[in-house]
């Protein structure tokens, strides 16, 4: 067949697409990412709790810190824990116990694992949480004053936050400290407050110095997508249309710019409860991180994989909600056809 032969032939016809498909998108997009954070969760719980097994020793003896106790006071302590069950089987009443609330007992503080988590745990979660608005508003804000301030501006802003990306969290927390604590005297240095404003008040400084480094990084992400943004075409055709800068940036370039920001955002906020120990420390903070840290100097088993496993639940679970939120954000994503 010539090549006019071809080009005169009748095309193929084309498969009938179902109806139904493209509704089913999305709820197949949904029900992946969902297999996909119950995968990873246990397959987390399952390194949690085996990674006991290899510290060497007898777990039994950890819990007695040391004391040598009668042969018979050590089988009641290997029956009372359940160490003298098989590894499987003490496995699946310790993931069976979390199902129902029972995360085991604390051998330092004598009482169950949820209690003690439940004292700690908000402290942590406010101070990520205050943490996240400042690098989500602050790192923003410094990536598009970079970006549509091309010349001076953003050198010295690119600058900046390459100095202040470079700094660690306790250093800048002492350095924070210095001035607004001890120089200015406008926050207080140490405690996390009695609630409400106080409590802000007291994070103010912490979270700060939790923050000061994901701000830098959210602020050059944020520079670099909108850059990228800019020279894209259908932002030179609704500039020629007329349309105000402001409009031009907010509808077809930051916008357009979320996809990348957001992605970084996520997975640098669900970082911040295992960054959280060494600022809860500096600022005497009564929050999970420092009793992570705690726990593992007094060999606490049970604390330490409750901790691990809230940590890694975390992060697993903010991921997914941004993997889910992205198609909403930049339409050009359809929801079960790209992966980012």
């Amino acid at each position: 067949m010539t090549v006019v032969d071809q080009a005169m032939a009748p095309a193929p016809p084309r498969k009938p697409v179902a109806k139904g498909s493209k509704a089913a998108r999305p709820v197949v997009f949904i029900a992946k990412k969902v297999l996909a954070l119950l995968a990873t969760l246990f397959v987390a719980s399952l390194a949690v709790f085996f990674s006991r097994f290899l510290v060497p020793g007898d777990p039994a003896r950890f819990l007695l810190r040391g004391r040598s106790p009668k042969p018979e006071a050590l089988e009641e302590i290997t029956r009372q824990f359940g160490l003298d069950k098989p590894a499987w089987e003490q496995y699946l009443n310790w993931l069976g116990g979390i199902l129902h609330g029972d995360w085991g007992r604390s051998l330092t503080y004598r009482q169950d694992v949820s209690d003690v988590l439940l004292g700690r745990l908000p402290t942590t979660l406010q101070l990520v949480a205050l943490a996240a608005v400042f690098i989500t508003i602050l790192g923003l804000f410094a990536g598009i004053v970079a970006s549509l301030n091309k010349g001076f501006g953003d050198r010295f802003i690119l600058v900046t936050l390459t100095a202040v990306g470079a700094v660690p969290p306790f250093v800048a927390a002492i350095a924070l400290v210095a001035l607004f604590s001890v120089g200015l005297g406008w926050f207080p240095s140490f405690g996390s407050g009695d609630g409400g404003w106080d409590r802000i008040w007291h994070l103010t400084l912490p979270a700060l110095a939790l923050g000061i480094t994901y701000i830098a990084m959210v602020a050059r992400v944020t520079r670099s997508s909108m850059n990228e943004q800019l020279l894209r075409e259908h932002v030179e055709v609704a500039t020629s249309r007329g349309l105000t800068r402001g409009s031009v940036v907010a509808r077809h370039v930051l916008r357009n710019a979320l996809g990348p920001i957001l992605t970084v955002s996520g997975v640098l906020v669900a970082g911040l409860l295992v960054s959280s120990a060494i600022i809860e420390r500096t600022f005497g903070l009564s929050g999970i991180g420092q009793l992570l840290v705690q726990s593992i100097d007094r060999l606490d088993f049970a604390v330490v994989q409750a901790i691990v496993m809230v940590v890694v639940t975390a992060f697993v679970l903010v991921n997914t909600v941004v993997d889910l939120v992205q198609p909403l954000i930049d339409p050009r994503i359809a929801a079960g056809t790209e992966s980012r």
